[in-house]
């Protein structure tokens, strides 16, 4: 679907979904090359496949929803939402049901109907934990307290959390995680329809700020260990220390050396250093152990916090912004850490994410229709690696027709984003928080753009079909945003939804003027006019707009005058 194709009224045929999808092409061995891995541009990092730049325009299915029988009859729709990868869970108690013994199928069989339909992967190890908890470990480990040892609370209970603690239980992960990246050498090596893989999920403590196990508590009355203290050193010197917890370690005296309590104080966010540090090396040895078979990006990704929530309250000590030195210190072979987003200040999250070096991928987001425009604002503003619904089988009206939309538009400048990653050369649009006053103010390119957003109102519904015009509309404002890209001197693309935009020079007693705005698409990576926009579209020469509850493409070229 082009963007001009998509109508003022947004097109909610869910039906259109299903059957609008065209063949996809199958992916074939060819020459390959190095395998998918990370690369810097600039200030950005690119994932790289067959030897180019890959935007993940992703979705990830349901926890249950892995397994290629169950996933059959969801590829076309999957398809009809211009997804170009798939994330997809793999369960240790599936691959593994008795020590040693493991069991693939259903791995294969995810990679085939992949290839099948022209999707790359990216695999979620559901091992040692899967939201704080252990349900996904196989039963010889589950039944087998002794050996494999659980986290336990403050009065002795324990938990259905594996201790981070245990040699048995971190070895046995390893072992899992290897086999499975040695199968995906042999399997997948040459096609590499697995692009990255995500060591365990949302790792965190609850409902307690540490584990308080034996093990735990020996490890806790002995030294920091000499890694973390340099880190600390290291990022107080640069400034560059997370503030939250350079204000843990300032508040316990800034000690170099010492107990964990020493160092970081006997409260909740000394505990949460104390596992967060303990949790990564665990989780550093898996992914470790994974890439010595077949090193492909590894990431892990974290549970956000709630608002005044203190550590305990939340899955607590994961890969979380204020603990990103912790984790990237205990753990150099994950790659990057990533947000699962559920909450509506996406522009925040993002922005604490994508900072430090680390660059930004979305493995999981609210499928609502917000979704479609923050995907684009990620690759706009923060050179986003991905984006992925979580639940993308279950999506539904209109959120699926918004995501595809915003998908196309994704595929038609993934050129333009690409070779712009890394040189300040683009910016997301989102409205800002409902705080700040209006317009959203960017500089870019020499020019100041000042944005405001319009929320557009929905076409009604009835059984998926739109009702005739004037009917009343259903549902909330469709969402607004977009991303702009400065193609060259006073030439900008922007693409999305209900933005309008006006420019101001930089330069004192100077003013900007419209030269011309067209409207158009991209195929092939080759501009294709569909319309001028000089007249009444442009409020004569004084704003850019994309209209609300239409995506669309508009080049514009200014002039400057005195």
């Amino acid at each position: 679907m082009r963007a001009h194709d998509v109508a003022g009224r947004l097109i909610l045929l869910g039906a259109c979904l299903v059957l609008g999808a065209g063949p996809a092409p199958a992916q074939t061995a060819g020459s390959r090359g190095a395998l998918p891995h990370l690369a810097r541009q600039g200030t950005a990092t690119q994932l790289i496949v067959d030897g180019a730049p890959f935007l993940v325009r992703g979705g990830e299915v349901g926890n249950s929803t892995g397994e290629p029988e169950y996933l059959r009859t969801y590829w076309p729709k999957l398809q009809a939402l211009k997804l170009n990868t798939l994330v997809v869970p793999v369960y240790w108690d599936v691959v593994e049901p008795r020590e040693g013994q493991f069991d693939f199928a259903t791995v294969d069989g995810l990679v085939r109907d992949a290839r099948a339909h022209g999707l790359r992967l990216v695999l979620l190890w559901f091992g040692s934990w899967k939201n704080s908890m252990s349900c996904y470990a196989p039963a010889w480990v589950k039944t087998d307290v002794k050996r494999f040892p659980r986290a336990r609370d403050r009065a002795g209970r324990t938990l259905e959390i594996l201790s981070p603690f245990s040699d048995a239980n971190r070895q046995a992960d390893a072992n899992a995680f290897a086999a499975l990246m040695r199968h995906l050498r042999g399997s997948d090596g040459v096609q590499q329809t697995v692009v990255m893989v995500q060591v365990e999920n949302e790792i965190g403590m609850i409902p307690h700020a540490r584990d308080h196990g034996p093990e735990a508590e020996a490890e806790y009355r002995r030294p920091v260990p000499p890694e973390l203290r340099k880190a600390l050193r290291a990022g107080r010197d640069a400034d560059a220390l997370q503030p939250d917890l350079r204000k843990t370690w300032e508040s316990a005296g800034a000690k170099v050396s010492g107990t964990w309590a020493d160092v970081f104080g006997p409260g909740v966010e000394g505990d949460e250093v104390f596992m967060a540090w303990h949790f990564a090396r665990y989780t550093e040895q898996v992914a470790a152990a994974g890439k010595r078979e077949h090193p492909l990006p590894m990431f892990v990704n974290a549970a956000l916090v709630r608002p005044a929530f203190k550590p305990g309250q939340y899955p607590s000590a994961g890969p979380l912004p204020h603990l990103m030195d912790v984790w990237r210190a205990a753990a150099p072979s994950i790659d990057f850490l990533a947000p699962d987003v559920y909450f509506p200040n996406f522009a925040e999250w993002a922005g604490r994410y994508a900072q430090a070096g680390n660059p930004l991928f979305i493995p999981e987001a609210l499928r609502s229709p917000d979704a479609a425009v923050n995907a684009l604002y990620a690759a706009g503003q923060h050179d986003a690696i991905g984006f992925c619904p979580f639940g993308i089988e279950s999506i539904g009206e209109p959120a699926a027709t918004l995501l595809s939309g915003a998908n196309d538009l994704l595929a038609q400048l993934e050129p333009l984003l690409v070779a712009n990653q890394g040189k300040g050369t683009m910016a997301g649009l989102l409205p800002p928080a409902a705080e700040q006053r209006q317009p959203h103010q960017i500089a870019l390119g020499g020019v100041l753009l000042n944005v405001t957003y319009e929320r557009g109102t929905p076409p009604a519904l009835a059984d998926g079909v739109i009702v005739p015009s004037g009917a009343a509309p259903s549902g909330p404002p469709l969402p607004s945003g977009g991303l702009v890209i400065a193609a060259g001197p006073d030439e900008f693309l922007f693409a999305g939804l209900g933005v309008v935009v006006t420019f101001d020079s930089r330069a004192a007693g100077e003013a900007v003027g419209i030269a011309s705005c067209e409207e158009g698409w991209f195929e092939g990576g080759r501009w294709q006019h569909v319309r001028w926009l000089n007249g009444d579209q442009t409020h004569q020469g004084r704003h850019l707009r994309l209209e609300p509850g239409r995506f669309a493409i508009q080049r514009i070229k200014l002039y400057r005058y005195r």
